[in-house]
């Protein structure tokens, strides 16, 4: 039997890895993961596994988000510190929801009901995504970071390292708190999305903002702020008096 491993804190990865091991002598660990992005491309190139283990909170982001980016037929066995009400209500559809620290018991009793139920239908992905809907678990998810390509090779750059967006001849641009300067493909409409509200504000067609990066508000024209940055930029940063109501009480917050 092929079992896939998706965890993101190496410890708790290799202890899964011998407790699955030590339950079941014929398991092959294919492959152990540790992120939305690793998943994602793991996915791509590789068969399907008889069976994964994934834990539900990742280094970037919750791994529902794998589920909306790549087909996904293998039955889980879910593994998080969840309250005990969403896991017995997730009990009904799923093979397992395993809480942590994983007892080996409760692993090897796992492996056991899969075991049993590999003779009947087991649940889809698209049965999953119901029933995680159903228990308030499928919440949006925002990017955590971002690839970036730099000459010949790739990056990733956190999104805690980013201190802004810039737009600038319709091309957009990532900026870092060290002052290193990216640009991106994605666009500013797409970002507005994609980004977490608590952290992010589009402050303007040209800018979306780190609420860490606005380092002082002053009051301009007409009811509109004006905003000083870090690191600095040499356009003037204004929010207009449409958007200045909202950016205060996002500052608040």
């Amino acid at each position: 039997m092929k079992v896939l491993i998706i965890e993101d804190e190496v410890l708790t990865s290799r202890r899964m890895k011998q407790l699955i091991e030590s339950a079941d002598g014929s398991v092959e660990v294919v492959a152990t993961l540790d992120s939305i992005e690793a998943s994602v491309e793991w996915f791509s190139g590789n068969p399907q596994p008889d069976l994964i283990f994934m834990d539900i909170q990742l280094s970037d982001g919750l791994c529902f988000e794998i589920f909306n980016r790549t087909t996904i037929d293998s039955p889980v066995i879910f593994t998080t510190a969840f309250d005990e009400y969403a896991i017995q209500a997730f009990r009904v559809n799923s093979i397992d929801y395993l809480l942590k620290p994983v007892k080996a018991e409760d692993l090897k009793r796992s492996l056991e009901k899969f075991n049993r139920l590999k003779s009947h239908a087991l649940p889809a992905a698209k049965e999953i995504q119901e029933v995680l809907k159903k228990i308030g678990l499928n919440q949006q998810v925002y990017k955590t970071g971002f690839l970036i390509k730099t000459g010949q090779a790739f990056q990733r750059v956190s999104c805690r390292e980013i201190a802004y967006f810039h737009s600038e001849n319709k091309l957009t641009y990532i900026i870092l708190f060290s002052g290193k300067k990216y640009m991106t493909d994605y666009t500013m409409d797409t970002l507005e999305g994609e980004l977490n509200p608590s952290e992010f504000f589009r402050i303007s067609r040209q800018f979306i903002v780190s609420i860490s990066s606005v380092e002082s508000v002053h009051t301009f024209f007409s009811g509109s702020l004006k905003l000083e940055l870090r690191p600095k930029t040499t356009d003037e940063v204004i929010v207009s008096r449409r958007r200045a109501s909202s950016f205060r009480e996002w500052m608040d917050q």
